[in-house]
């Protein structure tokens, strides 16, 4: 029987063959904080620190560093932001809605660092503009950047 033939099952993608060992950890990470936030009930701006700097602090280098820079900036111009974890990764939420998130690159064995924004932010530029940035090292003029695009992105 062929690779594609075992991988499927009446035509139907079977999920190992769908998604990477990395994605799987990713959504049972996901599940498990809706299972979190559920428990408690309304989560609070403290929980959603800890539960961040507990994601931080399990990063390896130079993830770790990036991550917590990032998170600084983030919450330094929009302090309104809630600090949560999304699929295992730092995020930011305004009013129940996520605005933006950081990706270790280790998360998925990537080459850099993502910092990417969703629906919920701000951020339209005519008919086409950026939603994710890729990030090897956080420069002062990075920080700046990012801090412009956090306070566009929240209106």
């Amino acid at each position: 029987m062929s690779e594609a033939k075992k991988s499927t099952r009446a035509g139907k993608s079977t999920p190992s063959a769908s998604f990477s060992a990395d994605e799987r950890a990713a959504m049972k990470e996901h599940a498990a904080e809706l299972k979190k936030a559920a428990r408690r009930g309304k989560t609070t701006k403290a929980d959603g620190e800890a539960d961040v700097q507990a994601k931080i602090a399990e990063m390896p280098e130079p993830d770790r560093s990036l991550a917590q820079r990032v998170h600084r900036v983030v919450l330094n111009a929009a302090p309104e932001l809630t600090p949560k974890t999304w699929y295992g990764m730092p995020a930011y939420a305004k009013d129940g809605k996520l605005v933006c998130f950081f990706q270790a690159a280790s998360k998925f064995q990537a080459r850099y660092a993502t910092f990417g924004f969703e629906a919920a932010a701000h951020l339209d530029d005519g008919t086409m503009w950026p939603t994710a940035f890729a990030l090897t090292e956080l420069t002062d003029a990075d920080a700046a950047r990012l801090t412009e695009l956090v306070k566009r992105a929240v209106g």
